[in-house]
């Protein structure tokens, strides 16, 4: 049964006010809290680790699948699941995982999830991290995801945390083949002591591959993050890298972009900014009523939208 507790991490990390209509897996603590499939969209649960298989028939077009995950104080999850996007579909998946943690304990969950995108398929996949409670407990969160996009297909990524989460980090590995496409949207929010690792590689191995890498993320108080974005093009290809982050209070921040070819037409641009949010920024809204607080608040909320 899920409590309210529960409804409002669902709430936040997957956008469910309500049981969602099509297929779903809700994951609590571990075990499986609610699942419904459909005729297009099937989930298996994996016999040899803990996990699903989640199967999407050859066109299936306009569907959904929501996948999150609810965990409690002194829990240690681990999960492996593998998405099988079929040929010319076009889908949405739905992931994230939310830790509430009153207590004392660490409450820790590791997700490997797996992609195979088949030729011609569309996904757009959203996966959202939050945490919260009151107690000194850790809320530990560190996914994994492994993509392969086939001929003409293309893999949408909107990867959010925004508050929170004490320590994460969260591996993306990508392979493009020819004319496949990659959109990645990473926002990134970190406070008091906390610490972030987002590495990100792109391999660009078909013809006419394209991806799009933008990550912006905010560090306030003491908190601590570190970029590793990588891009290797080994056939004619387009990529490019951007890394915005703000830097506020005592906090560090390292952004470290990397391309590499392996083809002379191969074409991939990197850009990185780290900075304070301007004075003329908060002058400008301060002079409208807001107080510097306020201010700065709506700035942070425009630049991780």
């Amino acid at each position: 049964m899920l409590n309210a507790i529960d409804k409002k991490i669902l709430a936040e990390v997957a956008d469910l006010h309500e049981i969602p209509h099509g297929a779903y897996n809700i994951r609590k603590n571990g075990e499986k809290a609610g699942r419904n499939t459909t005729a297009n969209i099937d989930i298996i649960t994996k016999q040899d680790k803990p996990g699903i298989d989640i199967i999407v028939k050859p066109g299936t077009k306009g569907e959904s699948v929501h996948i999150p995950v609810i965990l409690s104080e002194g829990m240690d999850d681990l999960v492996y699941n593998t998405f099988e996007i079929g040929a010319d579909s076009d889908v949405l998946i739905v992931a994230g995982c939310g830790i509430h943690n009153p207590g004392s304990k660490k409450a820790q969950h590791d997700g490997v999830h797996e992609f195979f995108v088949r030729k011609g398929a569309k996904m757009k996949y959203v996966e959202k991290h939050y945490g919260e409670g009151d107690g000194s407990g850790e809320r530990i969160l560190n996914p994994k995801t492994i993509i392969e996009v086939e001929e003409g297909g293309v893999a949408e990524l909107e990867m959010v945390q925004i508050r929170g989460v004490d320590q994460t980090k969260r591996d993306t590995e990508v392979r493009l083949h020819k004319n496949a496409r990659l959109i990645v949207m990473e926002r990134l929010l970190t406070t008091t002591n906390q610490n972030a690792e987002s590495n990100i590689t792109v391999e660009l191995t078909g013809e006419d591959a394209a991806a799009q890498i933008i990550s912006r993320s905010v560090a306030q108080d003491h908190s601590t993050q570190v970029f590793h974005l990588n891009m290797r093009g080994y056939a004619q290809c387009r990529g490019h890298i951007q890394c915005d982050s703000i830097i506020m209070d005592q906090a560090k921040v390292s952004s470290i972009p990397e391309i590499s070819a392996f083809h002379s037409d191969a074409q991939l641009i990197h850009e990185a900014a780290i900075g304070r949010i301007a004075n003329d920024q908060l002058i400008k809204l301060m002079t409208l009523g807001l107080t510097e607080k306020e201010a700065e608040d709506m700035i942070l909320q425009g630049f991780l939208a």
